[in-house]
């Protein structure tokens, strides 16, 4: 509230007359925002009192939205009238970047928040600046400043100049060591990647502090430490010290040497007869007496495991068991070659399988009769069969035959339904409940073909889809399939449109190894963009019939122990799609994602995934539905499209060119019986949306569209349960935001079940 002195002739403070009632709102300053839009944050109307309170959270909403520098709240005309007095925040015209040589505009812009057209903010502007500064920092420059300037322009505009003092790189001033009295340091220095700055050195990199390249140091250390004996070395510390004049880094580290030890001696143990371990001795180039290198066992039992395998033993174990003697200063290393004879796979027996062809079994088998057994390609077998989703238990092993080099491989497995008809539910906030109804057969007649008719049904979506997949087309390893459907999306309550689309899609894909797959698919669909009166332009821009004719292309790596359940292994997908060959549409879309999945304590598994994606319009610019969009499921603690770029003006998602999300999720057991099938879940997310090809849209009036956009990363955590239930799978998930921004929209519930026959 304005203090009385600054009170003008017919005006008060408002605390003066408490009793008095509203009979008029006048709004004086505004230029750009509308009346409208400022009563629609204030707590007070025509015909309320003048409650001091109801006004200072009415002044405290409007100095919320960002949209004002200054707001005086006065009473006029004999205290009938409320007089709301503001001073908009300028919008922000360009933003320039001054001083930067070694880093370019290009790199800097995406760092920054502020865009031209924009409402400037002190906070907004001094967050960039932190951001530019960490771009620096990242690149060794930790002496970097930068200073925001203003240029006023007319119409309350404002140019923002980030004037840049790069300074000099922080380099690497000295290494030091502590504790090394074997080596001197210069001999420690040229271990380690990390090098000292020298003027000479100009063109280096590695002479930067990076937090990274110094992990690996201490790597290297210790290898230099084994591999000239020192077995027990360690090192006990490395810290990086800013000079006080941000100039440069001190690092150091402390070591702890230990004894320096030799070869006690050199042992082959074989376990395999027709391997005798005599004949290996020559092979073996550490020998008793000199110093313990760890190089040269390794070395040692490399060339060990490739003369096992050239003499036909497809399946050998050896290990190096160092053998410590502290007295003596030895170490023994006894190499153990585990028992694998020369074995050859005499017949595959396949059972259990009532309504499963052999030959959908036998394809996934790595081994063929008369191939050399091999263990590892056994259980690779394994699992290839149950990732079929075809078996309840599968189980492979190797059978002893009459004849000693023969043994027999036996796969005995359980069929389960493979039939589904499965249920989906949810709910939102703004989506009210949702559900999904889907009929499928993934071994249809046995022959590992798979056909599904799906209905999905919610507030905001239709869709009917029909999928044949033939995963061995003319018996070779080639998949090919279809899918036809037709969808009507209903955006209006997130992004102002609907979206009916009719199509097709022909697929086909193939492996390029074990671990690797190459997909291709062609797909056409007509689509009709109906969009609302009042519709964000952004949103506006897409409206009318469009076909998108498009070929994409997907490389997936794959090295998960289980498709549905992973609890060990790696997963990498690339997917490309170009969108031009006929049709309105043009453009290129890429996306990769990943997973790495790894059981860090019993039945405790840890799992971290990302993804990220972007395309760019091919001589146009990208259409509100082609872009990204984050929430619900695909984000969780945010609603379905509640995260990135929004037009506040209709509170419209627009979608973005760009995102991107990383998700750690531990999986584990909450203590009851096994065979509930009931697991906790802990999740933590990251993620955002971002980029437009055109943020200087106007609105029929010619007014521009107020737009929140920027690459502000968004974070949520969570727990959950998962329930195998007698029903099917069903998920909970509670995520609650942590870092958001203000036009984000969150959801704290995701929930989900389905049931199989």
């Amino acid at each position: 509230l304005r203090p009385a002195a600054a009170a003008g002739p017919g005006e008060q403070l408002i605390a003066q007359s408490p009793a008095q009632i509203i009979r008029a709102i006048e709004v004086e300053g505004i230029q750009r925002i509308t009346f409208e839009t400022v009563l629609t944050y204030l707590t007070v109307k025509v015909g309320d009192p003048f409650a001091p309170g109801e006004i200072n959270n009415s002044l405290k909403r409007l100095f919320a939205t960002g949209f004002f520098s200054s707001i005086e709240m006065l009473e006029g005309n004999g205290g009938s009238t409320l007089i709301v007095r503001v001073k908009e925040n300028p919008i922000i015209n360009r933003v320039a970047f001054e001083g930067n040589l070694r880093i370019d505009d290009e790199q800097l812009a995406p760092e920054v928040q502020i865009k031209p057209r924009s409402i400037y903010t002190r906070s907004k502007v001094q967050s960039d600046v932190q951001r530019i500064l960490d771009v620096y920092r990242r690149s060794g420059r930790f002496a970097a400043t930068v200073e925001p300037k203003l240029i006023r322009q007319p119409q309350n505009r404002v140019d923002v100049v980030f004037e840049v003092n790069e300074g000099a790189r922080s380099q690497i001033d000295r290494i030091l060591f502590v504790g090394n009295q074997k080596f001197s340091d210069s001999e420690l220095r040229s271990a380690i990647v990390t090098s000292e700055g020298k003027f000479w050195r100009f063109w280096a990199s590695d002479d930067v502090y990076d937090p990274d390249r110094v992990a690996l140091d201490r790597d290297a250390l210790r290898n230099f430490y084994l591999d000239n004996g020192y077995a027990d070395f360690r090192v006990l510390s490395s810290v990086a010290e800013l000079t006080p004049e941000k100039t440069g880094f001190v690092l150091t580290f402390t070591i702890e040497e230990g004894e320096r030890y030799k070869f006690g001696g050199v042992e082959i143990e074989s376990k395999i007869p027709a391997l005798d371990a005599n004949t290996l001795v020559p092979l073996v180039v550490s020998q008793p007496g000199e110093w313990y290198n760890a190089s040269l066992v390794e070395a040692d039992t490399e060339q060990l495991s490739n003369r096992a395998g050239d003499a036909g033993f497809a399946f050998v174990d050896i290990r190096p068991v160092p053998i410590v003697d502290r007295a003596s200063r030895t170490v023994a290393i006894r190499y153990e070659i585990g028992e694998g004879p020369r074995v050859y796979v005499n017949r595959i027996e396949i059972s259990g399988n009532v309504r499963t062809e052999d030959r959908v079994i036998r394809r996934e088998i790595r081994l063929a009769e008369g191939d050399p057994f091999n263990a590892s390609k056994v259980r690779r077998s394994r699992q290839r069969i149950q990732n079929l989703g075809y078996f309840e238990t599968v189980k492979v092993e190797n059978v002893q035959t009459d004849q000693a080099d023969r043994t027999d491989i036996k796969v005995e497995v359980t069929e389960k339904s493979t039939g589904e008809l499965s249920f989906g539910a949810g709910l939102s906030s703004t989506d009210g409940p949702l559900a999904d109804v889907s009929i499928r057969e993934r071994n249809l007649l046995g022959k590992g073909q798979d056909l599904r008719l799906s209905f999905q049904v919610s507030a905001r979506s239709q869709k009917i889809d029909l999928a044949f997949t033939e995963p061995f087309f003319l018996d070779r390893p080639l998949s090919a399939g279809f899918d036809v459907f037709q969808t009507e999306i209903d955006n209006t309550d997130e992004s102002s449109f609907e979206k009916d689309s009719t199509g097709f899609k022909l697929r086909t894909g193939y492996r390029l190894s074990e671990n690797l797959r190459q997909n291709w698919s062609y797909g056409f669909s007509a689509d009709s963009i109906t969009v609302a009166s009042d519709a964000s332009p952004f949103i506006k821009l897409s409206e009318g019939d469009l076909q998108t004719s498009s070929l994409s292309h997907t490389i997936t790596y794959d090295t998960l122990d289980n498709r549905f359940s992973p609890r060990d292994g790696l997963i990498v997908s690339l997917t490309n799609e170009v969108a031009g060959l006929g049709g309105s549409e043009r453009f290129v879309r890429n996306t990769i994602k990943g997973g790495i999945y790894q059981e860090v304590l019993d039945d405790v598994v840890f799992s971290l995934r990302a993804q990220a994606g972007g395309i760019v319009g091919l001589g146009q610019d990208t259409k509100s539905f082609e872009r990204f969009y984050l929430g619900g499921s695909s984000f969780r603690g945010f609603e379905h499209a509640g995260v990135g770029p929004r037009d506040l003006d209709t509170d419209d998602a627009i979608g973005g060119n760009y995102n991107y999300t990383a998700t750690a999720e531990l999986s584990f057991p909450i203590g009851l019986p096994e065979e509930l099938g009931v697991r906790g879940v802990a999740f933590a997310e990251a993620g955002s949306v971002f980029g437009l090809d055109d943020e200087t849209v106007a609105t029929s009036t010619g007014a521009l569209a107020t737009l929140a956009s920027g690459t502000a990363i968004r974070a949520s955590v969570g727990v959950g349960l998962q329930w195998q239930s007698p029903l099917g799978p069903l998920r909970v998930d509670l995520g609650l935001p942590v870092l958001k921004q203000d036009h984000d929209k969150t959801q704290t519930l995701f929930f989900s079940f389905g049931t199989r026959f």
